[in-house]
């Protein structure tokens, strides 16, 4: 949909190391099967999240949020912030409904892939078996469709409700309109965002379902892995947030929503976070899809000069990292969303928003690292982090330290002129003390570190052995 936010999560992956460019069930066996196994991470504390969530919320100026955030295999954590309606003063709770926009993609993928499971369609099949008179439609498949690399022109490349979608429409009428236009290029030799493949995708499997998307979702999908509070373009209702947009630096509005049959197949899932949750484990856990089908959600498509998209069927893929983290933004008028999980970690974060302005990605970021970066980190014997890091700053500014804590190194690294030169420059009380991430070199823990001395920013870098001895701590000017 509109703003799909794959520019945003990609900033927020490069921050983590790296980026990637957002019918009949099928036939399982009696005890899912996980598709990958759980490395353990740091924990993250429900304090630590609920705090993180009401400064970004504060800091802001959101109008609402709601999160939630699972960790090696369970939900440990759901809260709404701010108001559902401005007007109404409505507070936002876990069981608010938001719009997720394009997060609905990996719905349609996973719905397709359902069926090839079953047999009722492969998605290798041409987009003529089902729709003969679209553009090239023999020379398009099903998968580059939810690869993105078909050329089909987008519908809804803008981040406005144009006069055209003021007007309500149908996903054959979008069909009909875009995907009879000459390609963008040579399917299979580009990646290029469009809403029209998905809207074609959904109406297949409409076609070989015999059931709505709607319906169909709502039985292979939300009612088997418990969404509750998940529709499929709804009906208005004052479970729903009210969705909230700003013209250049103004005050939030009530936003112009796209009218009917926009959104579609592309965009038009509503949810709240806890369901998303739940939806990503499942995925996790193998509960829909055989483990064939997958890898074919979320292997990154290659086109045909090798290059990687960096996309999957409906997911981001970022796989140069600690670890591969799947992903999709969303936005449609007056909404935001971001749904990421680590199948690595059993982990996810969901967070949705009733503007459909502001970023996302920093509380993201901050939440993502502590899904990843732990997992190749050794066990260090003695404080965490912060408080060590605590301890030796209080001592370091008073020109002193405890050399028996210190690797010989980096004692004598320590001279007393040195240390005098610390005091010197280190005046002032240290504030904002926090721990950005962890990660390993050469054996070692090594934390990355933010602070204020005397109000003046600083960073450093601290790295521990195993034994807990500090082998280095070197404070640096941002």
């Amino acid at each position: 949909m509109r703003r799909f936010l794959i520019g945003s999560l990609c900033a927020v992956l490069t921050t983590l190391g790296a980026c990637g460019r957002t019918a009949a069930p099928a036939r399982r066996s009696a005890a899912p099967r996980a598709i990958a196994p759980t490395i353990p991470a740091e924990f993250v504390s429900v304090a630590w999240l609920d705090s993180v969530a009401r400064h970004y919320v504060a800091d802001e100026h959101l109008v609402g949020l709601s999160v939630a955030v699972a960790q090696n295999g369970r939900v440990i954590f759901t809260q709404g912030y701010g108001f559902s309606s401005l007007a109404s003063k409505a507070p936002i709770t876990t069981e608010t409904m938001f719009a997720v926009g394009s997060v609905t993609k990996e719905f349609t993928c996973a719905a397709a892939l359902m069926l090839q499971d079953s047999g009722k369609l492969s998605m290798r099949d041409p987009v003529a078996k089902y729709f003969p008179d679209l553009t090239r439609a023999a020379d398009i498949t099903l998968i580059d469709l939810g690869n993105h690399v078909s050329g089909y022109r987008d519908y809804y490349p803008l981040d406005f409700v144009d006069r055209e979608m003021e007007r309500p429409t149908t996903p054959d009428s979008v069909i009909e309109e875009y995907a009879t236009r000459p390609l963008d290029f040579e399917p299979g030799t580009r990646w290029s965002y469009s809403n029209t493949n998905f809207d074609i995708l959904g109406r297949v499997i409409e076609k070989v379902s015999g059931d709505s998307f709607s319906v169909f979702l709502a039985k292979h999908i939300f009612g088997p892995v418990g969404m509750p509070f998940t529709r499929y373009a709804p009906l208005p209702g004052t479970w729903m947030a009210t969705g909230y947009t700003s013209f250049a630096l103004g005050a939030p509005e009530p936003a112009q929503p796209e009218a009917a049959g926009w959104a579609g197949m592309a965009g038009a899932i509503w949810s709240t976070p806890s369901d998303l949750a739940a939806w990503d484990l499942a995925l996790m856990d193998g509960k829909l899809l055989s483990p064939r089908a997958y890898r074919m959600l979320t292997s990154a498509r290659r086109l045909a000069d090798g290059r990687s998209t960096g996309y999957a069927c409906g997911l981001s893929v970022n796989d140069r990292g600690n670890a591969i983290v799947l992903s999709h933004g969303g936005a449609v008028s007056g909404f935001s969303a971001l749904n990421a999980f680590v199948p690595a970690t059993k982990s996810a974060v969901t967070l949705l928003t009733n503007q459909d302005f502001g970023d996302l990605g920093p509380l993201a970021s901050a939440i993502l690292r502590k899904l990843i970066l732990q997992m190749s980190v050794p066990a260090i014997h003695g404080p965490p982090p912060l408080a060590a890091a605590q301890a030796f700053l209080a001592a370091f500014q008073r020109g002193q330290v405890d050399r028996a804590t210190l690797g010989d190194d980096f004692s004598a690294y320590l001279t007393p002129d040195r240390l005098a030169a610390a005091r010197r420059s280190m005046a002032g009380r240290i504030t904002d003390l926090a721990v950005g991430g962890t990660s390993e070199r050469g054996g070692m823990e090594v934390a990355q570190l933010s602070f204020k001395v005397g109000g003046r920013p600083a960073t450093a870098l601290m790295y521990r052995s195993p034994d807990g001895k500090i082998q280095e701590f070197l404070v640096y000017r941002p």
